[in-house]
């Protein structure tokens, strides 16, 4: 992902808690608990697939959570590449006997959380971000690959460590 991009645009808000840059991520499918043997089959079940890289081309900002916002985020098209290898990375998932929450797919990459009631001058101070760089467009782009993440929630926020990565055909690329 091109997180400096992004975390260029990041920089101008003074408002939440900013998601450090190495975190900036779209998820795929997210797992919860899972016991080991369960993510070893889901491993073996990515390791098999051989797909093109989406091209994501983020296009504007927007919030969760309407006149309380939770998070900024940075809309993500939702290309047929992006859909198809959602759905077998899901399949994947699913294969592996893990079970997930049905919920419908808004390509995202969160940038930035906010607490519950905000303070007004915080809910200013993101009026007046997203008015300045809210329909912000970053060049589009090809992933290299996509990776098996677990989550630790600190008090700064969550922390990612990369379990297993997976190339994309053609990813990198401009």
């Amino acid at each position: 992902m091109r997180s400096e991009a992004l975390a260029r645009v990041q920089q101008g808000l003074n408002a939440g808690r900013l998601v450090a840059e190495q975190n900036l991520h779209l998820t795929l499918g997210f797992l919860d608990e899972v016991p080991e043997a369960e993510l070893t089959e889901l491993h073996d079940g990515l390791s098999a697939l051989h797909e093109p890289a989406p091209k994501l081309q983020v296009r504007g900002l927007d919030v969760f959570g309407g006149s309380r916002p939770r998070l900024l985020y940075a809309r993500v098209e939702a290309d047929e590449a992006l859909k198809a290898l959602r759905g077998k990375v899901l399949r994947e998932i699913r294969a592996a006997g893990i079970e997930l929450k049905r919920e419908r797919f808004r390509p995202h990459i969160t940038l930035a959380r906010f607490r519950y009631g905000m303070m007004p001058d915080e809910q200013a101070k993101l009026g007046r971000f997203l008015q300045e760089v809210g329909n912000a467009s970053l060049p589009a782009f090809y992933p290299a690959g996509f990776g098996l993440y677990a989550s630790s929630l600190r008090p700064d926020g969550a922390v990612h460590e990369l379990l297993a990565a997976y190339p994309l055909i053609g990813g990198g690329e401009a």
